[in-house]
């Protein structure tokens, strides 16, 4: 598992961006592979995808 707003190894110890907790970044690193994802934000929301994982979109990550 890859920290998918730094594409390094998942710590147990290392900090989460504000903006990443609160919902308002988009991933920007594959959790499966941490590869660098393609990003596109509009709007309405968010979609990002993994060149082997595929798509990954703001609705589905949405609190309700």
């Amino acid at each position: 598992m890859f920290n998918p707003f730094t594409g390094r190894p998942v710590d147990e110890g290392a900090p989460v961006p504000a903006a990443a907790r609160l919902g308002l970044e988009p991933p920007r690193f594959c959790e499966q592979c941490g590869r660098r994802m393609i990003v596109q934000i509009a709007p309405d929301g968010w979609w990002a995808r993994c060149s082997r994982h595929g798509m990954l979109d703001s609705s589905l990550t949405e609190r309700r």
